[in-house]
């Protein structure tokens, strides 16, 4: 396994220049949109076998429309939620759908985020997994990640804080560019019970590239924008779903013009990074990098 990915952080950048960088969208939910169906064990992970061509078209579908960064469509390739589906050949999904990303990006400056998922559910609050079986699941997944040459690591929708000190102690010890996007309930807490304040102080002294929250309403967002301090590097992409976050069905309930209202009021808080979650798909992207492009960044 390689040394740091990114030999400078991209995120500090884009706050320092007050331009914050467009992370793609959905790729799970608009897979349903275009009619595919979503296992309850793999989410989306077998479609990168079955219909390679769709999930690449998706990753250029975001590139044409502006991304700055595209994430790898490993959502459940994680050795845990193979072992659910009989898989025992994390390395070979891993390797697939990096690999889908790579040949979307080839001529292009886009970057490629590993997505390493929670080793369960990401709203289930009680686990079933022990300390050896998560430190197991988080490391070997993160390790297939860089092995296969994504630019860095996106923890995505991250809740409990065991796994967050999981991930942090192996990027940090293995010198891996790692990115930490959190879910937050209502109450400001993760799932674990941890308050959201004090995961941020955590994460701040770990060598984290940016912190990222998402999958949550655009309610609650403004909730914390406005009520916390948050990281020095900080981004966002929010559920544009138009029901739970927990749907199995999700469909697009927030439309780019609504979604780039909620955008604008973040912007006073130098995000470094801004995408969107479930229920989103290119349209909000480039709707997002219409409106950067047009503002005075001098």
């Amino acid at each position: 396994m390689g040394p740091n990915l990114l030999q400078n952080n991209p995120f500090e950048i884009a706050r320092i220049n007050s331009k914050p960088l467009m992370l793609d969208g959905s790729i799970g939910s608009y897979l349903q949109q275009k009619g595919f169906e979503i296992d309850d064990n793999l989410w989306t992970t077998n479609i990168n076998r079955t219909n390679p061509d769709e999930v690449f078209q998706i990753h250029q579908e975001y590139i044409d429309a502006g991304a700055d960064i595209i994430t790898s469509n490993t959502f459940r390739t994680n050795p845990i939620s193979l072992s659910k589906a009989g898989i025992g050949n994390a390395a070979k999904y891993v390797k697939e759908a990096v690999e889908l990303a790579k040949q979307a990006a080839i001529g292009t400056n886009v970057l490629i985020a590993g997505s390493n998922p929670p080793a369960e559910d990401c709203y289930q609050t009680e686990r079933t997994l022990s300390k050896n079986e998560l430190e197991k699941n988080h490391r070997y997944h993160i390790d297939l990640l860089v092995d296969n040459g994504v630019n860095f690591i996106l923890n995505e929708t991250q809740s409990h804080f065991d796994e967050l000190r999981i991930i942090c102690e192996h990027c940090d010890k293995n010198s891996i560019s790692c990115a930490i996007s959190l879910y937050v309930l209502d109450t400001l807490k993760i799932l674990s019970g941890e308050r959201l304040e004090s995961v941020l102080s955590f994460l701040n002294n770990h060598d984290v590239l940016t912190v990222g929250i998402n999958c949550i309403s655009p309610k609650l967002f403004l909730k914390i924008i406005g009520s916390i301090e948050l990281s020095k590097q900080w981004g966002f992409y929010l559920n544009c779903g138009s029901g739970q976050s927990t749907d199995k069905i999700i469909i697009c309930g927030i439309q780019p013009d609504e979604y780039l209202g909620i955008v604008k009021k973040s912007m006073s808080y130098k995000p470094s990074f801004i995408g969107a979650c479930c229920g989103s798909n290119p349209s909000h992207t480039q709707n997002l990098r219409d409106y950067l492009d047009g503002q005075n960044y001098s």
